[in-house]
């Protein structure tokens, strides 16, 4: 079964970073477009930051200019660095294939608080 493993969350005052890293053992993600997704309570899960695999990138306007999706293709890892977090950005981190077609993995925890 293809699973997925976010990890990289935390408790992070306002104006901070983290870097989000997502690792399978199944998914070549150099072959696949792949996002971040996100999910806040009582809020629907939402895309944050895709990057396909010819490396073109896109993000949701609430997170532009302060969110960067990368990828290390000899590692098979797709990072999410987060700078200037704000509370807004709580929430629960995902990272799957676009429209989630992937089984969704348990997900990083991010929590933006003073």
């Amino acid at each position: 079964q293809v699973q997925l493993v976010e990890s990289g969350g935390g408790l992070v005052q306002p104006g901070g970073s983290l870097e989000l890293s997502c690792a399978s053992s199944r998914i070549i993600f150099s072959m696949n477009d792949m996002g971040w997704y996100r999910q806040a309570p009582g809020k629907e899960r939402e895309l944050v930051a895709h990057i396909t695999t010819g490396g073109s990138t896109f993000y949701a306007d609430d997170v532009k200019g302060r969110f960067t999706i990368s990828r290390d293709n000899a590692k098979n890892i797709v990072y999410l660095r987060m700078n200037s977090l704000e509370s807004d950005d709580s929430a629960i981190y995902y990272c799957n294939k676009p429209f989630g077609r992937l089984p969704w993995g348990q997900g990083t925890q991010v929590t933006v608080s003073s």
